[in-house]
């Protein structure tokens, strides 16, 4: 590594004398004794004095478990993160939180991220842009050049630099600095004038340094770098500044780190297994979605794909009426003066589309519709509770750079519903509302956790109906909680601008958070002596994807329970000669609105079979001339090995019974249980030893017959 650039110079040395200053300041402050706790869980509280200005959280680790302590990555005073090297300033409650907490993890991957930061300033000599943690660790963002990109080979050496800066092990130093003197500090970099100018208070606000970087930070950091055990750095790709097409292509490198290099190796093991049930992938090989730039973030569902919708869609229209919901559908355009009076407008504006030429909207969403459906003529209380469903389609104007397969995209359908009903009826409706999403995601074999999110800090209607609001919503809560053994917890100032929410955090088999899905938004735009509007959706996605089809599909890595299944059998002749039953079957089957595809092609029987095992048919349906004559088929299951060769014959009839009603039941075990055999079960194959006896007796007579012929035999 050369020289560093003169402005980062610059930079390094105003903040050592800010530091120096502030140092001085400090050495000069009173530093009285404090009260402050420690708390620990499942142990009693320490209470101790300390002195203000003076004491640091790391200095008390030594009063916590030991096993704990080294897990710690940052502290909380109060509500607020801590690093373990600031001092503490007044009376206070102490927790630690370690790095299996997710306040942990965005901690040590934001601190990763600045390593990332400094191995990129010497390796580019780039001006930065922002690096924050996310959901599988961090990326940073930056400018290293008109028209140049980070190229495969830049990687390993700035992995080299990254892990130079793990070993010298550098402390993370935190500095107040006023508006003023961040201005000079960064006015080399557009972007990071952009920040201060447009995100920052007049006062000023934080930076963090660690080597040789100085980063515009509010914060909190690790103690040093040596904490990050193991660092690798994953892919790049380009972005825009802020998400806008028309601003400056910048270059963003991934990466994500541990305390522990076992944690990385594991979590490279993760990815693997992921990567097989990427939704994208899945899409592909399934036929079941396309996007094509003539509609950019609109998804084509393909017929497979729309196979899938359906039957989720119907699923969910079922449950609808049997928990008295009343299906609605309304426009697609709206006039503005709609979404200002709803106060969307104001927050959303820049999320619609607007038609040129006239005052006019896309809808986003469904609230205002559903508002109007209800004030089209006058109610009374016997109609309440007013429960309404809408699947219609919905559009936002997510930027070009964030679109992503069907995570989030511009186009958009979800099983979206209101419930107008009495202050004394909300609590009644959410906790319902909980099961019935608790219905919903046992058919998918999918588990989630609860959160109640509370006022924001920009929000409209009146505090008074926000508090009734949060009561209902938290008595709901405790109700349904204690009758089903979960728990909540709170998520303070993340409700929507008009009312508190509870989301709900779904889980797929890797035990991933998908999204953050919203439940029971209930909106405070009116006064508490006229109904209530109760938004609630079985799993609506809080991105705007497609419903619930990313989490769905990945969790099932695309072996579709049959009800979900767009391929459920496979029908594959033993010869040519039998093709004209295989269309019989076939025809058989969709009569009970089956879906059976045929393969008469000129490929061996082996070859289809396999062809039909890889793209994952629930069932393959193997006939010859006996399963013709006997008007019988031979039934080999996608989950079960033992049935991989030919088996018992199973009448086609009773085969297509037993098939929709595992469709019908929903049931997620691939299995049917056809006159005591089981095809993937696991009871006694009663029938087929019963059989197998009798054609031994059968066998038995036919060899007397001939002993008796050679005049052997009694």
């Amino acid at each position: 590594m050369g020289p560093l650039p003169g402005y980062i110079q610059q930079r390094n040395e105003l903040f050592d004398e800010l530091k120096q200053k502030h140092a001085s300041e400090l050495q000069q402050k009173d530093k009285p004794e404090i009260d402050i706790e420690i708390i620990e869980d499942n142990k009693d509280p320490v209470s101790m004095k300390v002195k203000a200005w003076e004491t640091t959280p790391a200095h008390l680790l030594r009063h916590v478990d030991k096993g704990f302590a080294s897990q710690v990555v940052v502290a909380k005073i109060e509500d607020e993160l801590w690093d373990l090297d600031r001092p503490i300033e007044k009376p206070c409650k102490i927790r630690y939180v370690p790095f299996s907490a997710t306040e942990g993890r965005m901690v040590f991957w934001h601190s990763s991220a600045h390593i990332l930061g400094e191995a990129c300033e010497c390796h580019f000599d780039c001006h930065l842009s922002h690096g924050p943690p996310v959901e599988e660790g961090f990326f940073y963002d930056m400018r290293i050049g008109e028209g140049e990109a980070v190229k495969e080979n830049d990687l390993p050496p700035l992995q080299d630099g990254a892990n130079k800066v793990m070993k010298e092990k550098q402390p993370f130093e935190r500095l107040f600095v006023t508006k003023l003197d961040l201005e000079k500090m960064f006015g080399y970099s557009k972007y990071k004038m952009h920040y201060i100018n447009s995100l920052l208070p007049e006062e000023g606000s934080t930076v963090y340094r660690c080597g040789t970087l100085v980063d515009l930070c509010r914060g909190p950091h690790i103690q040093n770098t040596s904490k990050v055990k193991a660092l690798k750095l994953m892919k790049t790709s380009s972005c825009y500044f802020l998400g806008d097409k028309d601003g400056d292509s910048l270059q963003r490198i991934y990466g994500v780190a541990f305390p522990d290099k076992k944690l990385l190796t594991e979590h490279l093991k993760f990815l693997e297994e992921a990567a097989k049930r990427d939704h994208r992938r899945i899409g592909k090989d399934q036929e079941l979605f396309m996007f094509d730039d003539l509609s950019p973030g609109c998804p084509f569902f393909l017929p497979n794909g729309t196979r899938i919708f359906n039957a989720i869609q119907s699923f969910i229209r079922e449950q609808y009426f049997v928990r008295g919901f009343q299906e609605v559908q309304s426009p697609n355009i709206f006039d503005v003066d709609l979404w200002k009076t709803s106060g969307h407008w104001g927050h959303y504006e820049t999320n619609m589309f607007a038609l040129d030429g006239v005052k006019a909207a896309l809808k986003p969403m469904n609230c205002p519709a559903h508002a109007l459906v209800f004030k089209s003529k006058e109610r009374t209380y016997r109609e309440l509770p007013l429960r309404m469903a809408d699947f219609g389609v919905l559009h936002r104007n997510e930027a070009s750079g964030a679109l992503s397969g069907l995570t989030r995209v511009r186009k958009f359908q979800q099983d979206d519903a209101h419930i107008f009903c009495t202050v004394d009826q909300i609590t009644k409706e959410i906790e319902d509302c909980f099961d019935f999403m608790s219905h919903v995601y046992k058919a998918f074999d999918m588990d989630f956790t609860l959160l109640l999110s509370t006022r924001p800090e920009k929000f409209i209607g009146d505090i008074e109906v926000w508090n009734i609001a949060e009561e209902k919503l938290t008595q709901a809560l405790n109700n349904y909680c204690a009758r089903t053994g979960r728990r909540w917890e709170l998520n303070p100032g993340d409700g929507a601008f008009y009312g508190p929410k509870v989301d709900v955090d779904v889980y797929d088999a890797l035990k991933r958070k998908f999204q953050e899905f919203m439940n029971g938004e209930v909106a405070s735009k009116v006064a508490k002596e006229e109904p209530q509007v109760e938004e609630t959706t079985p799993a609506r996605s809080k991105e705007p994807g497609v419903g619930r089809a990313r989490p769905v599909m990945e969790h099932f890595a695309g072996r579709w329970p049959f009800w979900l299944s767009p391929r459920q059998v496979l029908v594959v002749p033993v010869m040519p000669a039998l093709n004209e039953y295989v269309e019989e079957v076939q025809a058989k089957l969709r009569a009970r609105q089956i879906f059976a595809d045929i393969d008469i092609s000129g490929n061996t029987m082996p070859k289809k079979i396999l062809r039909g095992q890889q793209q994952l048919y629930n069932f393959i349906f193997v006939v010859g001339a006996q399963e013709k004559e006997s008007g019988t088929v031979n039934i080999r299951n996608r989950d079960d090995q033992k049935t991989q060769a030919k088996g018992e014959l199973i009448p086609l009839d009773e085969a297509i019974s037993k098939l929709v009603e595992l469709r019908d039941q929903r049931r997620l075990v691939n299995s049917i249980n056809v006159k005591g055999a089981s095809v993937g079960g696991n009871s006694a194959n009663g029938v087929a030893i019963e059989e197998a006896l009798k054609k031994a007796e059968a066998k038995v007579a036919e060899l007397t017959a001939k002993l008796k012929e050679a005049g052997l035999g009694s």
